[in-house]
């Protein structure tokens, strides 16, 4: 069974799903706020914090040009350059961000967008890399993060079958032996009806890896349904108040929500049991409420049994009633009262 590593956190089947709680753009430009945000993750039980790094300059132009201009959806009409500006996490941040996570015991990684961002993470002893669907086909920037050898995970978003290939292919030719595929629609938000999640399972069977889910629906449906689908990883986007309004919020969810994705995604993984048809405990007390086999009229020793004196009925403490045409005309040894459970050793063999 396939399984990675992170932060010395085991990700696979036969363990509960590792949340990641993305920070994102919810700090609105508040180190404070991205603080907080670390710690109610914490609280509320997700396994680690991601982060995004990069700033406007590494990830665009400052362009005035269309192609540079968003049309349409969240953030239609905006600049890439001022989107990115406004939503970028400052590097000069990372050092207390990453501080505070060793401090209050939860796990902190990023994504890169660029390789001065790897070089950074590395200088903070970042435990794993994320590589963001837009950034799965920049096969550069998948090498030399897999050059650290550290665990990937890399989301599909938009990717074709050969795409997502060349990313494998790219970060295995490196070193990445620890290595998750994340099924991602990139759609902000996702609509419930396009997610698609059979092919959660599908990306672990094609490309021998842990697979998992980076949602973007609304809610934590998708979230639970994936894991029952074979997710090992789910990561969703935090916020401690939508009503902040910040570029990620509208599908971003509080803390509430996030407490209830832990829990329900630990419910689904914990629900799939394992393949087999042998009686789970908690069915014993339930076995003897079964059909069996009574007799339903006082009979007397010597009696040779009639449809009328026998009945398939709960409770499950006679023979089975597999065996009722098999007792029909069988002989009594002794005397029988209504209501007592058959068994072979009233009979005449």
């Amino acid at each position: 069974m396939k399984k990675v590593v992170i932060d010395g956190k085991i990700i696979g089947n036969n363990v509960q799903p590792y949340i990641i709680s993305e920070l994102s753009a919810n700090h609105n430009g508040s180190i404070k706020k991205a603080l907080d945000t670390m710690t109610e993750a914490k609280k509320q039980g997700a396994s680690a914090v991601k982060l995004q790094t990069y700033t406007a300059d590494t990830m665009t132009l400052n362009c005035d040009s269309d192609d540079f201009i968003i049309n349409g959806g969240l953030w239609d009409g905006y600049k890439l350059y001022d989107l990115f500006k406004e939503a970028e996490t400052p590097y000069k941040w990372h050092k207390e961000l990453f501080n505070h996570a060793r401090k209050i015991d939860i796990t902190c990684f990023s994504t890169p967008f660029d390789e001065s961002a790897v070089d950074l993470l590395e200088d903070l002893n970042s435990p794993a890399y994320k590589i963001a669907s837009f950034e799965a086909v920049d096969i550069p920037l998948i090498r030399y993060a897999a050059s650290t050898h550290k665990p990937m995970i890399i989301s599909t978003g938009m990717a074709t079958k050969d795409e997502i290939g060349e990313a494998v292919d790219a970060a295995r030719s490196e070193g990445c032996k620890d290595l998750v595929l994340l099924h991602c629609i990139s759609s902000y938000p996702t609509p419930i009806d396009q997610a698609n999640l059979r092919q959660v399972a599908e990306l672990g069977r094609q490309f021998n890896v842990v697979p998992g889910l980076s949602d973007h629906t609304l809610g934590t449906t998708a979230s639970v349904v994936a894991v029952a689908l074979g997710a090992c990883v789910i990561e969703k986007h935090f916020t401690l108040n939508r009503a902040d309004k910040g570029h990620d919020s509208e599908f971003s969810i509080e803390p509430y929500e996030l407490k209830r994705l832990c829990q329900e995604t630990h419910d689904a993984w914990l629900s799939k049991g394992e393949i087999g048809f042998e009686r789970q405990p908690a069915e014993a007390a339930s076995k003897i409420f079964r059909r069996s086999i009574y007799f339903v009229r006082d009979l007397p020793a010597g009696s040779l049994i009639a449809p009328e004196d026998i009945r398939r009925i709960r409770p499950g403490m006679g023979l089975a009633p597999k065996y009722y045409n098999e007792l029909i005309g069988k002989r009594l040894k002794i005397n029988v009262k209504r209501g007592t459970p058959t068994c072979w050793d009233l009979f005449d063999e």
